[in-house]
């Protein structure tokens, strides 16, 4: 259960900022958070991250859906003998659904988390997937004992 409200807190949040940063920010394109390092930019992202692979909508979609078929299946698998990774699937699962919500309903991503340190721009799902396949890939290399 924990891990459907992990799911769902991420995807609905991603899709409530989208909402607003539609609404204050896509007018004025940028907005200067803290001076000369953190912006709030909005963005029509029509590839994956960082902007690759641009205008390949369907071909992302399926993707992403059997990806999160798969990755479900591990979810539930990881549930009772390992929650960490269990929580770290989540994490991406929820990123990537409310990365396919707007692929659906808008045909691009909407990114707006800017930094002046690192070109891309990109949003809370991204960074969701990105936390989460990160932990993931430090417990499957330095934990031995996982049996996949």
């Amino acid at each position: 259960m924990y891990l459907a409200i992990i799911i769902g807190v991420i995807t609905i949040l991603d899709q409530f900022i989208k909402m607003k940063i539609v609404d204050k920010v896509m007018p004025h394109k940028s907005i200067e958070i803290i001076k000369n390092f953190f912006y709030l930019t909005y963005v029509e992202n029509t590839g994956i991250s960082f902007g690759m692979f641009k205008g390949k909508r369907i071909i992302f979609i399926i993707l992403t859906i059997i990806v999160c078929i798969i990755l479900s299946y591990f979810l539930i698998k990881f549930s009772k003998t390992n929650r960490v990774i269990a929580v770290c699937l989540a994490f991406i699962i929820g990123g990537a659904i409310g990365n396919l919500i707007d692929r659906i309903r808008l045909g691009y991503v909407i990114d707006y988390i800017h930094f002046s340190f690192f070109p891309p721009v990109f949003n809370l799902a991204d960074a969701a997937i990105v936390c989460g396949a990160i932990a993931l890939s430090i417990i499957l290399i330095f934990n031995k004992n996982i049996e996949l």
